[in-house]
């Protein structure tokens, strides 16, 4: 067999390339990450370690939002990435506020020193949803009603401006409960019905709405060139659904002014809805927290302070299910950058998207809007026939699909921009207690204790 030298050897022409390029030569490089400025999430399943923080990335460009949404199966470990990730960020200054549908949120809360508002038929907390917005926001409404007074000189002259977020909200809510769409007769004696209102004591509360929509004013009736008798059978539906708020059995929560002496200064804000969770009326208690805490944000933020402020809405199915309020979740996540608000919305399968309403409908564009709307989306274990839907709402490619239902316990791909990431959450020994609901089931959930079980 001839001896290779020098003078034989084949020549290989020298090959330029970018060391970006090359490092896929070299096993023992590591994805560079999303950079340091955040909280440690976990390990990167393909080296290195993973940090996040939404704001930093909006800043640097990255993604075009702050808002988030995880998907995960009972027991693959969002439960328990989501409370570690909002326990982490405190650390930072960053504060976080809850709508807990299901009570588990407590011990967060009591790990950050707060206490649960818990909210049940006939308890001693009230929140009024229609709280109004900052004063800057009513303002700029004014301005736009007046000019489009002045441009269509056919104003209805009520003697009272209406808040447009309040408007929004009674709307919604009224949707909510009634299961449909208002109808335009509807939507009109709702609003004379909040103007009333808020013409009678500034800040309007849902009783008040009530009697005005079952008792309207002669002025508010020749404002849409009709009568009382009239204008009466307009809202009558309305007014009935919203009345099980006020006198029905779901009073007690929302049916007059917030509570005075509500702490929401601190690092941490949760609202329980546990009491109702099996309730049909969820969606619509859902709706109510989460309009009195958007009030309450938009306000501080108004007034400069506690910016960078995430937002959880757990078991988002129960909100999404119900067009009005689907409407109006969506228009709250498109202000999030206005307010310095950062949404996390938090659901079981990623076909709850699609379950929300009949394919084709309002409800499934507005769900798929919120996605649209979300640029870091976490997902856990699915179900393996989850993998077509997955693909389709989320662009992923082949083999994120097929990774997918192959996720074990604390591992989630992050889609995060145009980036992907595979992460395993890591638990701090400390953390266990904010994030095990459940002593019969800690003791056996996972072999290792260094990530995520819940």
């Amino acid at each position: 067999m001839p001896v290779l030298t020098p003078r034989t050897a084949p020549r290989v022409p020298a090959h330029e390339v970018t060391t970006r390029h090359l490092g896929a030569a070299y096993p023992l490089l590591t994805e560079a990450g999303l950079g340091h400025k955040g909280v440690l999430v976990g390990r990167d399943m393909l080296g290195g370690s993973f940090v996040h923080d939404p704001f930093e990335l909006y800043a640097a460009g990255i993604v075009s939002n702050p808002n988030m949404i995880v998907f995960g199966q009972i027991g693959r470990g969002k439960s328990a990435f989501v409370k570690t990730y909002l326990w982490r960020q405190a650390v930072f200054g960053r504060r976080a506020w809850v709508v807990d549908p299901k009570g588990e949120y407590r011990a967060l809360a009591h790990a950050l020193g707060a206490r649960p508002v818990s909210l049940r038929p006939g308890g001693p907390v009230r929140l009024n949803p229609l709280d109004p917005g900052p004063a800057t926001e009513a303002a700029a409404d004014a301005q736009t009603e007046a000019e489009a007074e002045v441009e269509t000189g056919a104003a209805i002259r009520t003697g009272v401006r209406v808040d447009r977020r309040q408007a929004e909200v009674l709307a919604s809510l009224a949707s909510a409960c009634l299961g449909r769409p208002l109808a335009p007769r509807e939507r009109a004696a709702a609003d004379l019905a909040l103007g009333a209102a808020s013409a009678a004591r500034g800040v309007p509360t849902l009783p008040q709405v009530v009697d005005a929509l079952l008792d309207p004013g002669s002025d508010a009736a020749a404002a849409v060139r009709t009568d009382r008798v009239s204008l009466l059978e307009d809202g009558r539906d309305v007014a009935l659904e919203l009345r099980r708020l006020v006198h029905g059995d779901l009073r007690g929560m929302f049916d007059g002014p917030t509570t005075s002496g509500l702490d929401l200064s601190g690092p941490f804000v949760a609202l329980d809805l546990s009491a109702l969770y099996n309730s049909p009326a969820l969606g619509v208690l859902m709706a109510c927290a989460t309009a009195w805490l958007q009030a309450a944000l938009a306000r501080q933020a108004a007034s400069g302070r506690h910016a960078h402020v995430f937002v959880v809405v757990d078991e988002a199915w129960a909100v999404l299910a119900n067009l009005g309020v689907a409407r109006w979740l969506q228009a709250s996540w498109k202000l999030s950058r206005a307010y310095g608000i950062a949404n996390v919305a938090v659901l079981h399968r990623i076909s709850d998207l699609h379950a929300v309403g009949a394919a084709g409908s309002e409800q499934v564009g507005l769900a798929s809007g919120l996605l649209a709307d979300s640029e870091t989306r976490v997902i856990y274990g699915q179900a393996p026939g989850e993998v077509a839907v997955a693909g389709e709402l989320l662009s992923l490619s082949e083999t994120e699909a097929e990774v997918v239902p192959q996720l074990r316990r604390g591992v989630a791909l992050w889609k995060v921009g145009r980036r992907s990431f595979l992460v395993q959450h890591v638990l701090g020994r400390h953390e266990r207690v904010i994030v095990d609901t459940d002593e019969a089931m800690r003791s056996d959930a996972v072999t290792s204790p260094a990530f995520g079980t819940s």
